[in-house]
């Protein structure tokens, strides 16, 4: 069983003792597989009737939800709805007590830590407070992963670290220390780590949190560079509706386990579901939804 508590290295090189696949060709495309009609599949990631259980307690129930190559989609939801397990199980960091997980139309369910590091390096997060180490600069966060998995020259890591800064505002911060930097700035260095390898598909756990909305604004607008300048596909997960609407190109509404909503920001905001209505417009009185 893998860990889900804390967010360990995407890229760990660590593999499970005794631990294979259920198949000796799990991670590749089978007969029912997307990818084995050799077009790419219309979803990049996908679970297909995924239910999530902690003992008693079940998070997913027969969830399927796919997520389109080059799309920013937003994961909206209350607190402890999920959210941030609907990451883990993406990358690989838990298992779905059943069903299916596929990313880009190969199965990644049962695949070991080994087999799944290849996968992860197609992914960067984001993380919530940013996560970064308090005893590196702010260089050497963001070259962490340059320099842990691959072999480049430190000239070419130290222009690739100054180009990924520049895309966020922050070049000229290398030498700082996290604890130099406010919240906003902490979660730009943050972003600029999770592009620096110049992942396919970027993760954002909560990336405005605790920021003011101006600050939270900025951070939306380098959200869409990054989309727009490196063209990759994003998940977010958060109950910042501003953000949502500005960032996502499809938002989804998790709900008891479940996705009640998922569709355009302009359908969302017209959703008959009283229960979205009451989510995106912040009133727990909200009885009907209002006719469009």
């Amino acid at each position: 069983m893998r860990s889900g508590g804390a967010w360990p290295s995407l890229c760990s090189r660590r593999a499970e003792n005794g631990k294979t696949a259920m198949t000796s060709e799990a991670g590749k495309p089978n007969s029912k597989d997307e990818a084995a009609a050799g077009a790419p599949p219309e979803f990049l990631i996908r679970l297909e009737h995924v239910s999530k259980r902690f003992g008693r307690h079940t998070v997913f129930k027969d969830l399927s939800l796919g997520f389109r190559r080059g799309e920013t989609t937003v994961v909206l939801g209350a607190s402890g709805v999920g959210k941030s397990v609907l990451l883990k199980l993406i990358l690989g960091l838990l298992e779905p007590t059943r069903g299916r997980i596929f990313v880009d139309g190969s199965e990644i369910t049962h695949l070991s830590e080994r087999q799944l590091v290849p996968v992860r390096k197609r992914f960067g997060m984001v993380f919530q407070g940013a996560a970064l180490f308090d005893f590196m600069t702010v260089y050497e966060n963001v070259a962490f992963g340059l320099k842990e998995h691959t072999d480049l020259p430190e000239g070419d890591v130290r222009r690739i670290v100054k180009q990924k800064l520049a895309l966020v505002d922050m070049d000229g911060t290398q030498n700082l220390l996290p604890e130099q930097l406010s919240g906003g700035m902490r979660k730009r260095v943050g972003l600029a780590r999770a592009i620096a390898m110049e992942p396919e598909v970027i993760l954002y756990d909560e990336p405005t949190t605790g920021l003011d909305p101006v600050t939270a604004d900025t951070i939306n607008d380098l959200i869409l560079r990054c989309q727009r300048e490196l063209r990759t596909t994003g998940i977010m997960v958060t109950h910042d509706m501003a953000s949502a609407f500005k960032v996502g190109d499809r938002l989804v509404l998790l709900y008891e386990g479940e996705a009640i909503a998922d569709g355009r920001p302009d359908e969302i905001r017209r959703h008959p579901d009283v229960r979205v209505q009451r989510f995106i417009t912040g009133n727990a009185s909200l009885t009907a939804a209002p006719k469009t």
